[in-house]
């Protein structure tokens, strides 16, 4: 919990991030390439959560693309899942769960691996689809955060746990991308 709210005060979120979405994309030798999404619930790892996406671009590997096609698709999809969601709520007159429309949840922060150009390429995909989500990017060579419109990166200090947590979400959505070409 003090970690998300490490997290919380450094990206200077609105509120804590409770569901937290890391993305990754992974290929081999610019084959097969697909991107996994994974999602932490208050800080811990929720497996049933997490997806993958083939790619289904064909120009060869650009980061860039592949996940403006993942963020698109999954987006998209969510949106159109709360859509139905309320127009079934509305016929019905009972409020049914956003968890049986598994895309409808929204995370509080999301997370990619990459830094400047991959969060540039990602705002552009929020800003088409209407999206407010804080993001941010973390780069692995010394695990900056890059958040758009800001052309400085955000160091969080080594012992911190919001560090911590934030490298975890990105080892986990980086091992589940390989596990797939495994």
């Amino acid at each position: 919990l003090k970690a998300m709210h490490d997290v919380s005060e450094a990206l200077g979120l609105p509120r804590l991030p409770r569901r937290i979405e890391c993305y990754d994309i992974s290929n081999t030798s610019g084959k097969e390439a697909v991107a996994s999404m994974v999602v932490f619930q208050d800080g811990k790892p929720d497996k049933k959560s997490y997806r993958r996406f083939r790619m289904q671009l064909s120009d060869g590997p650009n980061d860039y693309a592949m996940m403006q096609e993942a963020l698109w698709r999954r987006f998209k999809r969510g949106l159109q899942e709360r859509a139905s969601a309320e127009t079934e709520d509305r016929v019905t007159g009972k409020q049914r769960k956003f968890s049986a429309f598994p895309f409808s949840t929204l995370p509080q922060i999301l997370f990619i691996d990459g830094g400047k150009g991959q969060v540039s390429a990602a705002k552009q995909v929020f800003d088409e689809l209407n999206l407010d989500i804080p993001l941010a990017g973390l780069a692995e060579r010394n695990e900056e955060l890059f958040i758009p419109k800001q052309s400085e990166p955000i160091i969080l200090p080594r012992d911190s746990g919001a560090l911590f947590l934030v490298v975890r979400a990105r080892d986990e959505a980086h091992r589940f991308a390989l596990s797939y070409h495994r």
